[in-house]
């Protein structure tokens, strides 16, 4: 680490880790987390998320979400009911941050929830409302937080990786919090030690660095702290399953859409193989343990609002 690249920008000072697309990922001392430099600006990212993002970066993503919905049903259950566990009876208002074709607030509104969204993409904000669902078509902030109200729970998942202050995001989100109420927050695990042992093995490339949609790259250390800082108390953590286990093992489904379908695939049989022959509890051990070692694709985390 001592001849690392040392770069600052705006206060912001650290080891460079990766560069791509006229950015650096610098591992920023000041926050405690890996984030690019120069950070865009909201107005910078707002057209992208309104319009391109579904069509240029996920254009099959509304489509493969209905494909894996028995997968993704799964795992909405066990998220529910992980808040379920930590919150009394009673307490069921949930927004969903970035809520995509809106199968999570379906899935919450199925087990008695009251759910409501907000989804910066148009095309996925239509969706929701075909499903009947309560989604706003916009990004949020300081200036519409408020017209939301209060809620039980706030779920976040694939979100704090775009945003280019997410400890301000995370304050924002805390203010909109009931007493005691939780987050539920899933972010990719980047830098994690299989997708270095596959760049140093396989000959890959840092293929998860992708600014500008990708600004921050946390570990499951780094964003507990953060979420600490923010005024909330970790309640609950896990990984998920570690796909990077198939590079390793020869399937190089980086740039290669139909071999990393198929890895999906796999998966997916796996965990619902699990699900089905009553091991469901099992495989989130197995999760809980990988994410002590930070291993998996996604670090979750579930906290709780600390009362001032």
């Amino acid at each position: 680490m001592s001849d690392a690249l040392i770069k600052e920008w705006n206060g912001h000072r650290g080891a460079v880790l990766a560069s791509a697309n006229g950015f650096d990922v610098i591992d920023c001392a000041e926050h405690g987390f890996a984030h690019v430099i120069p950070v865009p600006s909201e107005e910078e990212l707002t057209e992208a998320y309104k319009h391109d993002y579904y069509t240029a970066e996920k254009p099959l993503y509304l489509e493969r979400s209905h494909e894996d919905l028995e997968w993704w049903n799964m795992v909405y259950a066990e998220r529910y009911e992980t808040l379920e566990g930590h919150l009394p009876e009673g307490r069921r208002r949930l927004l969903d941050v970035g809520s995509g074709p809106g199968f999570f607030l379906l899935h919450g509104r199925h087990r008695g929830w009251e759910v409501q969204g907000v989804e910066p993409s148009v095309q996925a904000c239509e969706h929701s409302h075909g499903l009947g669902l309560d989604v706003t078509n916009a990004f949020l902030s300081g200036e519409n937080a408020a017209s939301f109200g209060k809620f039980d729970a706030v779920n976040m998942s694939e979100v704090l990786e775009h945003i280019p202050d997410p400890e301000k995001f995370l304050k924002l989100i805390h203010g909109m919090l009931a007493d005691d109420g939780l987050i539920c927050i899933a972010v990719p695990n980047d830098f994690n030690e299989l997708q270095k042992a596959a760049v140093s093995q396989q000959g890959q490339s840092q293929w998860w660095v992708a600014p500008p949609h990708h600004l921050n790259y946390f570990d499951h250390a780094s964003l507990a702290r953060l979420l600490r800082r923010c005024g909330y108390q970790v309640v609950y953590q896990e990984s998920t399953f570690p796909i990077e286990m198939f590079l390793l093992m020869g399937d190089i489904y980086v740039g290669n859409d139909t071999l990393g379908r198929a890895c999906h695939a796999k998966r997916k049989t796996f965990e619902l193989n699990l699900e089905r022959a009553g091991s469901g509890e099992l495989k989130r051990k197995i999760y809980q343990k990988l994410a002590e070692l930070n291993i998996g694709r996604e670090v979750v985390i579930f906290a709780k609002k600390l009362n001032p």
